[in-house]
């Protein structure tokens, strides 16, 4: 089945409001002040690595706007928080596999001796670095990682062990620093010795992980869209304006696993979404010890503070006093958000502003539903659904080639891509602005094909291309696991624009 989208049929000056369109970059109020457990962006999509059909990768990324030169401490994830990515395999809005990453850094103490006394530098690093914890690297990142089977509190926990001569604790590449540092190999093979072929219980096969900094991959005009959309919604969709977040790198937890391992057997949609959960209770140490980590005493049970599925739906859906709640809460809750879906603010605040923007006229908007909490018939909505919003992928739709992929997705006829999962260079943020203004019941067609509930006499926007400019392809990241690319490096000096100045 293919989904194409008409092209749009009038011109439009359109203004949306102020909603953040940066996915789920500083998203809520309160991970502001944790931007460690902050998740940016989840992707789950079949791989398209050649050999790699079988397997599904699923990405979560997780600290936003890392400025590359951001030492000497760089990105470490919080060894007091626990890092997860949750599939549902049945429909039901609960977890059934949980996979949790849990983190510690350690010190080697390393000192100089300087003038007769041994004192410890300041640096993470004391000479150049290649291999997987060497000399020369004075702070050890490693992690753990589990596989739970049920609730992911009280379901059946295995460890994930390294298919490599065994062991469960695996290292992650310090951040990009400089090319100085990484000589000889660069960067990127040293990074690549960090990835892991795995044994996951439970698993017939093995699979891969990779933690560690890449590249952002999320493209998007933030600066313009915060200025309540100051851009031409209707200019060109490549080129129409920069990638504010070109400059940027992001912390990466990937994994590649076969589909076998993530299904039930009977129903090829599985939903993923990703949390990150510290302890309820935080003691801060007016005297802190020497070494890593003594600046604070955190226990207690587990709080969920961050959480993602969809993208942009925190952003563009949830209203602001919620959207902590939000990433509190778990997919099986989400009726307590339903207003949020099936009445969207968004529409209505852009007719506001621009009465010529007509929004959808037909409430309750059942084709939000579809599109963030049951999936769309035919395509990816399981056999048996609870309405919960998380991504959700139909593993029997194969890949599509590197070079093929429409950016576009399923709106552009390549039904391996967004909302069927997501790939790194699927334009969600075109798509949201889309689907938002009604796309899917201009999609349906009169006679409702796609069983959304409204047609195209209901959304009087629906068929307008509306774009924030900016746009990649799968040429702007690798063709092989992990995917996204080298980060950029610390002594990254990006040239000033011509002309610019500063008041």
């Amino acid at each position: 089945m293919k989904f194409p989208l008409p092209a749009a049929g009038a011109a439009l000056a359109l203004c949306a409001a102020s909603a953040s369109f940066a996915s789920s970059h500083r998203e809520a109020p309160a991970l502001t002040g944790m931007p460690k457990v902050d998740a940016t962006d989840l992707y789950i999509f079949r791989s398209y690595e050649s050999g790699r059909q079988g397997y599904v990768t699923i990405l979560a990324n997780y600290m936003p706007f890392q400025d590359p030169q951001g030492g000497p401490n760089y990105y470490m994830f919080d060894p007091d928080a626990l890092y997860e990515i949750h599939v549902d395999n049945n429909g039901d809005g609960k977890e059934d596999i949980s996979f949790q990453f849990s983190f510690q850094n350690t010190s080697k103490g390393t000192p100089l001796t300087v003038g007769g006394k041994q004192v410890k530098i300041p640096l993470i690093i004391n000479g150049p670095v290649s291999g997987v914890n060497p000399d020369t690297l004075l702070v050890r990142e490693t992690y753990s990682m589990n596989v739970v089977r049920g609730d992911r509190r009280g379901g059946t926990r295995s460890s994930v062990a390294n298919a490599s001569g065994g062991g469960s604790s695996f290292d992650k590449p310090v951040d990009n620093i400089g090319e100085k540092t990484f000589g000889g190999g660069g960067y990127a093979a040293y990074a690549a010795q960090h990835i892991y072929t795995v044994n996951v219980p439970g698993c017939n096969a093995p699979g891969k992980v990779f933690v560690g900094q890449r590249k952002e991959p999320f493209y998007i005009a933030v600066g313009k869209s915060f200025d309540l959309f100051n851009l031409n919604p209707l200019g060109p969709e490549d080129g129409g304006n920069n990638n504010d977040l070109e400059s940027k790198n992001v912390s990466t937890i990937a994994m590649e696993l076969p589909i076998e391992c993530l299904t039930n057997g009977s129903d090829p949609v599985i939903g993923a979404f990703t949390t990150a959960s510290v302890r309820q209770a935080k003691l801060v140490d007016g005297n802190p010890p020497s070494g890593l980590g003594g600046a604070a005493k955190s226990g207690g049970a587990w709080a969920q503070v961050s959480r993602l599925g969809m993208p942009l739906v925190n952003e563009l859906v949830v209203g602001l006093d919620d959207k902590d709640r939000f990433n509190a809460s778990k997919p099986r809750d989400d009726a307590r958000f339903l207003d949020y879906v099936t009445n969207p603010t968004l529409p209505a605040l852009i007719q506001t502003l621009f009465p010529s923007a007509v929004a959808p006229t037909k409430f309750p908007r059942s084709d939000l539903v579809a599109a963030f909490l049951t999936g769309i018939t035919g395509l990816n909505r399981p056999q048996n659904v609870v309405p919960s919003e998380m991504l959700r992928l139909n593993t029997s739709i194969a890949p599509t080639a590197a070079g093929a992929q429409n950016p576009l997705g399923v709106a552009g006829g390549d039904n391996a891509g967004f909302p069927n999962g997501r790939r790194p260079a699927d334009d969600t943020v075109d798509l949201s602005l889309r689907v938002a203004m009604g796309a899917l019941c201009v999609l349906t067609g009169a006679n409702d094909t796609l069983q959304v509930g409204c047609a195209p006499s209901d959304a009087p926007a629906g068929g307008l291309a509306l774009t924030d400019g900016v746009r990649k392809t799968t040429a702007d990241y690798g063709n092989a696991f992990p995917y996204l690319t080298t980060p950029i490096p610390g002594n990254f000096n990006p040239p000033a624009a011509a002309g610019t100045t500063f008041p």
